[in-house]
């Protein structure tokens, strides 16, 4: 069974910094494309980071320079180290598995977690 649990989400001031885990379960994360989301309230589902299979790393340019996707294969976790936080940066945070959809030619959510909850705030 597929499983995605993501924990460490809090309140943290502007500038403080938070580190988001995922621990996955039912497969492998090393030999899967894995990606964070964010979804602040009344807005869509924004793509933070990717770290895909053979290495490469993504960001979103809103988080380039603070956020750092790394991961962990002998706990099978997937960690998302948030630096220089902004009032911006609240939102619920999604782990994801992707899948790339061939006649979309995008990546997609394969699998996601239930999230954790990132608030910055003075």
């Amino acid at each position: 069974e597929v499983q995605l649990v993501e924990s460490g989400g809090g309140l943290v001031q502007p500038g403080g910094s938070l580190r988001l885990s995922c621990a996955a379960s039912g497969f492998t994360t090393s030999s899967s494309d894995m990606s964070w989301h964010r979804q602040a309230p009344g807005k869509g589902l924004e793509r933070v980071a990717i770290i895909y299979s053979d290495g490469r790393r993504y960001y979103a340019d809103s988080v380039k320079g603070r956020f750092t996707i790394s991961r962990d294969n002998a706990e099978n976790t997937v960690t998302l180290q948030m630096n220089s936080l902004k009032p911006e940066d609240t939102a619920l945070y999604t782990c994801a598995k992707l899948r790339f959809n061939n006649p979309e030619g995008r990546w997609d959510l394969d699998y996601w977690g239930q999230g954790t909850q990132v608030t910055v705030s003075s």
